[in-house]
């Protein structure tokens, strides 16, 4: 077999999503023509799990805001599973900053991550897409492209590149994923004084005592714990301080590899 060939009969193993996402599955040959394309279906998808959430999201639900069968629907896309996953390619599709050579590395990786934590919190749905593979089609591979940029000048190989791309997204999406709980407690009628703890500070207060909970005990009394006292700590963006650790960890391997 010659080699085209053989890279041409290895692309027909692509699973259908994925072969879909790189521009090579086949347009259906019966059914609607030209009145529906995968694009389409994709959008509406997202528009659908955006305003409603993913557990809303069916492909008789889908089908119907098209104004289309089901059947319809899987000439075009073969499974939700698909779907999902062509899904999850078209909120990637992220223009991102150009390189710029007096940014330092801390910076990128800032910008990198709050430019995902921007995507979740924009589709709150898509941490509740589970983790299946590493990422495999163009614009999620893009995303990982993205990540190793903000490495490329650093005295890091391969296994350590990839390590703190996977710890930069993996915070990425914790951040999103608190967010979206949040925002949902909001939503279903809780109030941020319930959320952060406020309403029951002078409960826990009576419940919590120094010696069942040594440690908890003195941040709670301190007000801290449920943000009573906003001079008790500098640290108003968990978020950020969180990020900020973890570049100055980064920051310290790299002085232990350069001794």
């Amino acid at each position: 077999m010659k080699d085209n060939e053989k890279s041409n009969q290895e692309l027909k193993n692509l699973p259908p999503g994925i072969a879909i996402s790189w521009g090579l599955g086949k347009q259906p040959q019966r059914g609607p023509k030209r009145e529906l394309s995968i694009e389409q279906i994709v959008v509406a998808a997202v528009d659908i799990a955006d305003k409603e959430g993913l557990a809303a999201l069916s492909m008789n639900r889908l089908a119907s805001s098209l104004g289309f069968t089901p059947m319809s629907l899987y000439r075009y896309i073969p499974s939700k599973d698909d779907l999902l996953l062509l899904m999850q390619e078209k909120i990637s599709d992220i223009t991102y900053p150009k390189e710029k050579s007096e940014t330092d590395w801390r910076e990128n990786m800032r910008q990198y991550v709050k430019i995902w934590v921007k995507v979740f919190h924009e589709h709150p749905w898509f941490s509740d897409i589970p983790i299946t593979s590493i990422p495999l089609t163009p614009n999620q591979l893009k995303a990982v492209d993205m990540a190793l940029r903000t490495t490329r000048n650093l005295p890091l190989n391969d296994y350590e590149k990839m390590s703190i791309v996977l710890l930069l997204s993996g915070y990425a999406r914790w951040c999103g994923t608190i967010t979206k709980d949040m925002n949902m407690a909001i939503q279903t009628g809780k109030s941020l004084s319930e959320i952060n703890g406020l309403d029951y500070s002078i409960s826990l207060k009576k419940l919590v005592t120094q010696d069942r909970f040594p440690d908890l005990y003195p941040v709670l009394m301190s007000g801290a714990y449920t943000e009573e006292n906003e001079d008790a700590n500098d640290i108003k963006d968990d978020f950020n301080f969180g990020l900020e650790r973890i570049l100055d960890g980064i920051e310290h391997y790299l002085l232990l590899k350069k001794n």
